[in-house]
């Protein structure tokens, strides 16, 4: 098996880091179209689709007359988590999944089939293993409005998992097709993951533990960089994220999660209870983007972000307008 050195694998990172901040960590605030409404704050972390998801909200809420600073690419969920408790920022989008492990330290409920989302609440717009992400959405949006002060609002529609993901060439050379499969290999395999996915418990640890087996080596670094690290042999295996449009460009094969490790991630935007109290139809603008996009939408995104070049908000307005979402004017 390959390897690269963590020196070699971190210091690109940290490149790649300052390039993708660069992108919108220097605050950029636009005109308001009414000037009785203030300026929102908005923030992201620091990978692709979270500045996309982000750039959608920004693009909605001036369509909406808001004015919005951007703060983009800011870090990984504890930096986000301390910017928006300290009120640099006033909104982000989160995943479910890591709204409830990594942020509030809960374990992921046991699937109710009984249980069925209310009519008309965002839940109704996760479409696969519904009752699961029902509950862990309810979850997420009664502890952080309790005990963080933010409101969730309504889920995307996609669901951004990680994934145990390898080459074409590597899956046909050791029949790999579920994540249990990698457990005779795995021991004499590199992973490559995001700077978090080595600390969380929904990441490394829990997975060890779920899986019943490691790696020989964990390479950790920007999450940008792993698809081409895999692609060219110098980890083995990564954690993909299941809305990188690199994934299909590369030929690349995700395992699947036979045991069920990980939770929905399904995305939505998160905001300070006080800037909703302040303006409380900004849900409702938001809450329009409420199960409109899916899993391939974001691929597309990402890809034109990250294989095209294209800027945030040429890749995003273009999908905004055709759904409807914003007009074609601004």
């Amino acid at each position: 098996m390959s390897r690269m050195t963590r020196r070699n694998f971190v210091a690109i990172a940290s490149g790649t880091g300052l390039a993708l901040t660069s992108l919108g960590s220097v605050s950029i605030t636009t005109v308001a179209q009414d000037n009785d409404k203030p300026t929102i704050k908005v923030g992201s972390k620091n990978f692709t689709e979270q500045m996309l998801m982000s750039e959608i909200v920004s693009l909605t809420l001036e369509d909406a007359g808001y004015s919005v600073e951007r703060t983009f690419g800011l870090g990984g969920t504890a930096v986000i988590m301390e910017a928006i408790e300290n009120s640099d920022i006033d909104a982000f989008v989160e995943y479910t999944g890591t709204g409830l492990m990594a942020v509030l330290g809960a374990e992921l409920p046991a699937a109710n089939a009984e249980t069925s989302p209310e009519e008309g609440t965002a839940a109704s717009a996760t479409p696969e293993n519904s009752s699961l992400s029902d509950q862990v959405y309810d979850i997420v949006k009664k502890r952080y409005d309790e005990e963080l002060g933010l409101t969730w609002l309504d889920v995307w529609g996609f669901n951004n998992t990680y994934a145990m993901t390898v080459t074409r060439e590597t899956a046909e050379e050791y029949n790999l097709q579920t994540t249990s499969d990698l457990e005779s290999i795995a021991g004499d395999m590199t992973l490559g993951t995001d700077l978090e996915f080595p600390l969380r418990e929904d990441g490394l640890p829990g997975f060890e533990a779920a899986y019943g087996f490691g790696f020989g080596d964990v390479k950790s670094g920007d999450p940008g960089l792993m698809y081409t690290a895999v692609d060219q042999g110098d980890v083995d295996v990564i954690t993909a994220y299941t809305t990188d449009g690199r994934i299909q460009s590369l030929d690349l094969v995700i395992l699947e999660d036979d045991l069920g490790f990980f939770p929905p991630y399904y995305a939505a935007p998160v905001l300070r209870n006080e800037i909703l109290e302040q303006q409380p139809d900004i849900a409702d603008v938001l809450n329009r983007l409420g199960g409109q996009f899916t899993e391939d939408d974001m691929a597309k995104m990402n890809f034109e972000v990250d294989e095209n070049g294209l800027e945030l908000a040429d890749a995003a307005r273009p999908v905004l307008e055709a759904k409807g979402l914003i007009g074609s004017e601004g």
